[in-house]
């Protein structure tokens, strides 16, 4: 595995990115909660972009996705 630094801003991006990703996923696969998605993904709609925005991220997917990566292939550990 290649060793890859992580700067805290880097982290909290990848890391809300996550966390948008699996609420998004938990409230459209439930058929209650799907009509209100858009109410209930504000919140981590947001808090993802700022932390894009803070770590430079914006726009650069690719970046945002190896460290995506590198967080899920390290385990929840690294993660927290």
């Amino acid at each position: 595995m290649t060793t890859m630094t992580i700067t805290a801003s880097e982290r909290a991006a990848a890391q809300a990115y996550l966390r948008l990703m699996e609420t998004a996923q938990a409230v459209l696969s439930d058929p209650g909660l799907a009509p209100m998605a858009g109410l209930v993904l504000s919140h981590p709609m947001a808090e993802a972009d700022e932390a894009l925005r803070a770590a430079g991220l914006s726009g650069n997917e690719a970046h945002l996705l190896r460290l995506v990566s590198h967080l899920r292939v390290a385990g929840p550990a690294t993660r927290a």
